[in-house]
């Protein structure tokens, strides 16, 4: 068979098992069909026929996306590859292959590529390199994704594309994975061997920490008194949650979330903290400004959910870290306990014996719980025309069931849903903020529905974001695949907007407005009919003004079986506050001739200065036994 067949035969026969479930891993295949694969991978996926799903994207990005979103609600257990052309169409996926990358998501890319033999040189689209003969566009992908490939002989695939099911199907090392395929070598003919195609089954392991490590940890949390919990992607991954309940319900100890890790635990749980960090709650980031003990599970850390490393200011604050992920269990100083979430948490559990957190601790977090359900009801309630972003969550979180999805991805809404989006499922929040790519959010939805069609999907995006890439609605009405959108328009980029603010910069080039006399953007501002675009796509739409209006319209979203998309204007500055330790170091100019900005940078030097690097290398625990 052609080297295009030998690809998709095998993604057909490829399988996981994870606790002794098996399914096929592969969901098919999206793609844009152009000079670069038509007569390879196309022509495979034509013959295979409807057994191995075929979809059709508007924009290769976008089709990333949507199979990064699929692969995060299935929890890594199931993913699609991903087909382009050469040139743009390959360039298109770098994208969307960091998003999969950083968000540790897996995610098949395949790029048709220039001829091996190079007798066409150079041909259409092709980026050339006096330097290298064999440079092309796709070497642009290597340091986004997590295995490289090219495949210049067809015979090479017997070896590559077990390394390519290794990686996607690996805790630790999943995420994008590339190959690159020459448009002649696809449709090359060689007799690969038949125990090629057999169905091959990858167990997913659940990794146990070491013993002694184990020990360690069991003993720093003994001699805790305000131990906290910050769980990340690696519980759901893990799938984690009743694990993670149980050890906080006996021991006591809180749990705050990261973006990843968002319904771990159920908002209304008397030890759920919600939001960790910059965009975090006001319960979780007081908790995490006095705690002695962080136990990170399944987080990396990013500056968001460390507010820059000002969250943690407890002098004495040590780490102890559950990953899967090597790197990410020996950050700030911790005892790294690289395993499975689920398996150490359990075997920390059966070794801490009967620690518990003091009555007076419970009873604080529980306090803070219900306060910040109080402040979640206000900010839902605001009364405020036009409409606050956080009425408008209200609204569609009202509108919802427990099971459904909200996706979302870039801008303020990844953080004011964070915040206040209140989980009563585990799954029901898919929002991206590894990589917080503008653009995903529709693409995300999709892919999202696509994984469990009996859930609803509401996909919030800004004006700013939906611009950037609103093209696979046309995909969603194409393939019949229901999603609500709820298009919010503040006539701008109103989240760097506020980071131009806090470095005195007044939200210079981020508001939607024509360029005046003066050479500025600071004309009349910029009429859309996002309405009529969402039309134009295919989808139902409507425009509403009010909060009683927003109400009917998911209404009668809900009960429609068609793409709908609402629309919804918002003020620019109505924007849902920062609590407690939620500074985000934003580098300020040292010098400048605006007076703004030499304030801001006054007010940067202060916060910077409780930056801290995350580690007690003084404490007698320091490297030694416990």
């Amino acid at each position: 068979m052609t080297t295009g067949q030998a690809i998709v035969r095998y993604l057909m026969n490829q399988y996981v098992d994870f606790d002794g479930v098996s399914e096929r891993f592969f969901a098919g295949m999206w793609g844009i069909f152009g000079h670069g694969n038509i007569g390879g991978v196309a022509e495979a996926l034509q013959e295979a026929g409807p057994e191995f799903p075929y979809y059709l994207g508007r924009n290769e990005q976008g089709m990333v996306h949507a199979a990064v979103a699929y692969a995060k609600l299935k929890n890594r257990r199931q993913a699609f590859a991903c087909l382009s052309s050469i040139g743009p169409g390959a360039t298109n996926m770098v994208t969307g292959a960091a998003t999969a990358t950083v968000n540790r998501l897996p995610v098949l890319i395949l790029s048709g590529d220039t001829f091996a033999e190079r007798l066409q040189d150079p041909v259409l689209q092709q980026v050339g390199s006096e330097h290298a003969g064999d440079q092309t566009a796709n070497d642009s992908f290597r340091s986004v994704v997590r295995y490289w490939d090219r495949i210049t002989r067809p015979e090479q695939l017997i070896s590559s594309l077990p390394e390519v099911m290794r990686t996607l199907t690996s805790p630790a090392d999943t995420g994008a994975v590339f190959l690159g395929l020459p448009q002649d070598i696809q449709t090359y003919a060689f007799d690969f061997p038949e125990q090629m195609f057999e169905p091959r089954t990858w167990y997913i392991p659940r990794l146990r920490a070491d013993e002694r490590q184990i020990a360690r940890a069991a003993a720093w949390i003994r001699d805790s008194e305000r131990p906290l919990i910050v769980a990340g992607g690696g519980v759901r991954y893990s799938e984690a949650f009743d694990a993670l309940r149980a050890f906080a319900e006996r021991t006591g100890i809180p749990v705050a979330e990261t973006h990843a890790g968002k319904g771990a635990l159920s908002y209304d749980h008397p030890l759920s903290l919600g939001g960790a960090g910059v965009a975090g709650t006001r319960a979780a980031n007081l908790i995490a400004e006095a705690a002695d003990l962080v136990i990170g599970i399944g987080t990396r850390y990013t500056d968001f959910t460390t507010a820059s490393k000002t969250a943690f200011q407890h002098p004495g604050v040590r780490f102890i870290n559950i990953n899967v992920f090597e790197q990410d269990t020996y950050k700030h100083a911790a005892v790294p306990l690289v395993g499975d979430a689920r398996a150490v948490l359990e075997e920390l559990d059966a070794t801490l014996g009967g620690y518990e957190t003091a009555p007076a601790y419970r009873d604080e977090v529980l306090r803070l719980n219900r306060d910040w359900n109080t402040e979640v009801e206000r900010l839902y309630n605001l009364g405020k025309d036009p409409i606050s972003q956080g009425e408008i969550i209200g609204a569609v979180e009202a509108s919802t069931g427990p099971r459904d999805v909200v996706v979302t991805s870039a801008g303020s809404l990844p953080g004011d849903l964070l915040k206040l989006w209140r989980c009563r499922d585990p799954l029901s929040y898919q929002v991206e903020y590894g990589y917080s790519v503008m653009g995903y959010e529709i693409a995300g939805g999709l892919g999202a529905k696509l994984a469990d069609l009996d859930r609803e999907v509401y996909v919030m995006v800004g004006d700013g974001s939906f611009l950037m890439m609103n093209t696979e609605i046309a995909t969603a009405v194409q393939d019949g695949i229901k999603i609500i959108v709820v298009l919010i328009d503040n006539r701008g980029f109103s989240s760097v907007g506020r980071v131009s603010e806090q470095v005195g910069s007044e939200g210079f080039g981020c508001h939607f407005r024509a360029r005046s006399d003066s050479g500025w953007y600071s004309g009349q501002p910029l009429e859309v009919d996002f309405e009529a675009v969402c039309r134009g796509l295919g989808a139902e739409a409507v425009t509403v003004k009010t909060k009683s209006d927003l109400e009917s319209a998911l209404q009668d979203a809900r009960e429609s079986d068609q793409t709908r998309c609402i629309v919804i204007a918002t003020d620019w500055h109505e924007r849902v506050p920062g609590y407690a330790s939620c500074w985000w170091d934003m580098a300020t100019a040292e010098v400048s001739t605006i007076p703004a900005v030499r304030e801001a940078r006054q007010d940067y030097e202060k916060e910077k200065s409780r930056e801290r690097y995350l580690m007690v290398p003084g404490h007698p625990h320091w490297g030694g036994d416990d």
